[in-house]
């Protein structure tokens, strides 16, 4: 339980690494960086067929995703077909060779917005047989049918109608509830965020959605064996068990039938294979499963699905079958640097099983707009212009009080219910029902500070210390605990009031136990707490959107 994340927890040493291999960092012209191309130069290295999931040598792009950037963006059905027979399986009715990889649209969680500095395209692949009748000639109807069959698998609404297999060559093979086939790739470009790219000006990048056309990285997924959740138990899998992969290759196995392969850029800004330990960080999200005694849906931390985000999270049909696009982000070219750039063209979907907006669930359960519980400047701006008295709000929006652990508290269960008051008045949505731009999107000088502070980790190569820099220690890595609820370090030490939190106490009673290791620090959520009352404990949340889809009301 010891913090390694020194890049986050302590933003001035990473300064200071920097400052010691000569580099300035203002002297950085960031805007054409983020501006050059270093995918496709990263493809070039790829080995063997690109339809084969595996790249077939032992080089250390083996296992990037046979994926060409040139044949990219994907058509507006979501394919990806190529002008290059190679890359193809086979000709649509044009001519052009279908490579079988299709682009995803999907609902971005509250946590993984452009103005976290990092925005994803996400492609699907399935196996030949997909593609195939059962006579083996290729057909799309086939492999749409199949892919449409998937997308219900994965997102728990399968039909009677759809019968208990795949159709045409992978007849033989078994639509399983909330499974993805063996073979499945997923192939996942993490771009940096240029808030000028909305897909309209090839100039500056022929994605929409704030991708940038340079990447931070290109992950990629494949599925080689088949995992049943719902025999997974408390103690079947060690938690400290060491990660099975291949360094030079750039790939690990995540236990749970999966490979995860990554490349991340060099201090240069090439992609190069990422070890066993960068990424762990990704086994994360993508591999343990929910512990329970009882048959779950959802796996990992509850929020995926076969260990995957974005599938059961994809807008319904056609609206999912395309470029990742964050809501259909339309730039504002007049938009001054530090106002926001641009606006969503999509509202706020209704999760399933709360009959709510999934963007609102997540504004109510938070008090700080960010996977790290901060609330950025740009939200923290705008929230202290919208919720006033004179806007008909019962306080003013407070500014965090630190001089105390009580004050510190006091100041966010205020900001809690302020967030509630804000979202159940629908001043979260435009009067067109999208979600409000100033909640989703950085203001332009933000976003190049972002991405001028992440170069500073590709410039020292330090991605085991934490791949997410902020100007200062973010507050929601300080201590602010009353006495009855603190904690202290792993050593006995007292935490002081605004100290950062660098570790905390383990279980160290019994090394036989499968909770020995593992931390003890309560984390103060009230599961009898009603959510009327301030609670925030949601164990049955599921990551499912309304089907047909329907969208909070503007009001």
């Amino acid at each position: 339980s010891r913090n390694p994340w020194e890049n986050t927890l302590n933003p001035e040493k990473l300064r200071e690494a920097v400052a010691a291999l000569g580099i300035d960092p203002a002297a950085w012209a960031m805007d054409a960086y983020l501006r050059e191309d270093n995918w496709r130069a990263a493809f070039q290295q790829r080995p063997g067929d690109p339809r084969h999931w595996d790249g077939g040598s032992e080089g250390s792009f083996r296992l990037f995703p046979g994926l060409d950037p040139a044949d990219l963006p994907a058509d507006a059905d979501g394919f990806v077909r190529s002008n290059t027979a190679r890359n193809g399986f086979f000709p649509d009715a044009d001519g052009r060779w279908m490579t079988g990889w299709r682009a995803v649209n999907f609902m971005p969680y509250g946590i993984f917005t452009p103005m976290t500095g990092s925005v994803s395209g996400i492609y699907l692949r399935l196996p030949k047989p997909f593609m195939q009748r059962e006579d083996g000639h290729f057909d799309l109807a086939v492999y749409v049918a199949n892919l449409d069959r998937l997308e219900r698998a994965i997102q728990d609404r399968l039909r009677p109608e759809d019968g208990e297999f795949y159709q045409g060559a992978a007849g033989n093979i078994a639509l399983e509830r909330g499974r993805y086939p063996v073979g499945t790739e997923i192939a996942h470009p993490l771009h940096y965020v240029d808030v000028a790219a909305d897909g309209r000006n090839l100039a500056v990048s022929p994605w929409p959605g704030t991708r940038a056309r340079r990447v931070k990285e290109i992950r990629y997924m494949y599925k080689w064996k088949s995992f049943d959740y719902g025999q997974f138990r408390p103690g079947v899998k060690e938690e400290g068990a060491p990660v099975y992969g291949h360094d030079a290759q750039g790939w690990v196995d995540n236990g749970v039938g999966w490979y995860l392969a990554g490349y991340i850029e060099d201090a240069s800004g090439a992609l190069r294979p990422q070890n066993r330990e960068e990424l762990a960080q990704c086994i994360g999200c993508h591999s343990g499963v929910s512990a329970s005694e009882f048959p779950v849906f959802t796996s990992g931390v509850g929020n995926t699905v076969d260990a995957t985000w974005s599938l059961p999270r994809k807008w319904p049909g056609e609206l999912g079958w395309r470029e990742m696009d964050y809501l259909r982000y339309l730039a504002q070219t007049d938009a001054a640097p530090d106002a926001t750039p641009g606006i969503a063209q999509v509202g706020d979907p209704l999760n399933r099983g709360l009959e709510k907006g999934e963007f609102r669930h997540f504004l109510d359960n938070v008090v700080g707009v960010s996977l790290y519980g901060d609330m950025p400047a740009a939200i923290e701006r705008f929230l202290a212009r919208a919720i006033q008295p004179a806007h008909g709000y019962s306080a003013a929006w407070p500014t965090l009080d630190t001089a105390s652990a009580a004050s510190f508290q006091q100041s966010q269960a205020l900001r809690q219910t302020l967030l509630r008051e804000f979202t159940d008045r629908g001043d979260y949505l435009t009067a067109e029902g999208a979600i409000r731009g100033e909640l989703l999107y950085p203001p332009r000088e933000d976003a190049l500070e972002a991405a001028r502070r992440y170069r500073q980790v590709v410039a020292t190569q330090r991605y085991i210390k934490g791949k997410d820099v902020f100007p200062e220690t973010p507050v929601t890595f300080r201590y602010f605990r009353e006495a009855g609820d603190g904690f202290a370090h792993q050593d006995g030490r007292p935490y002081q009031i605004g100290e950062v939190i660098t570790d905390r106490p383990v279980d160290l009673t019994n090394p036989a136990l499968i909770t020995y290791g593992v931390g003890i620090a309560e984390t103060l959520i009230d599961p009898d707490r009603p959510f009327g009352e301030g609670g925030t404990y949601f164990p049955d949340y599921a990551p499912l959107l309304i089907e047909p889809l329907r969208f909070a009301p503007a009001r």
